[in-house]
């Protein structure tokens, strides 16, 4: 599965069920262009989770209701609630290990 892009308008839609990890980025940002393919690598590994990127830039309505201060930020849902928040570059079996726990 691919990295989908995620904007107010279909926030809701793409992490209605299942487990959601939403990586918050920007383009100028060094550290967010790092997790892009590590993202990408998670999202075709992980199948069953549905990956999403807000940017933030695009989106600071997104970014302000899960209080984001900093980028990169990765927030996981569960059928649409927050469950977790990570700032900084993750690796894959970083994800990897967080979601397992909302399989």
């Amino acid at each position: 599965m691919s990295v989908q892009i995620v904007t107010s308008a279909n926030f809701d839609e793409v992490t209605a069920s299942g487990v959601s990890v939403i990586d918050f980025w920007a383009e100028w940002c060094g550290p967010c262009q790092m997790m892009l393919p590590i993202l990408d690598q998670f999202a075709w590994a992980n199948s069953w989770v549905t990956v999403g990127k807000v940017n933030v830039d695009e989106e600071p309505s997104l970014a302000q209701k899960f209080r984001v201060m900093s980028i990169p930020t990765i927030v996981v849902l569960k059928d649409g609630k927050p469950v977790e928040q990570m700032v900084g570059v993750k690796q894959q079996a970083e994800l990897e290990a967080v979601v397992a726990k909302y399989a």
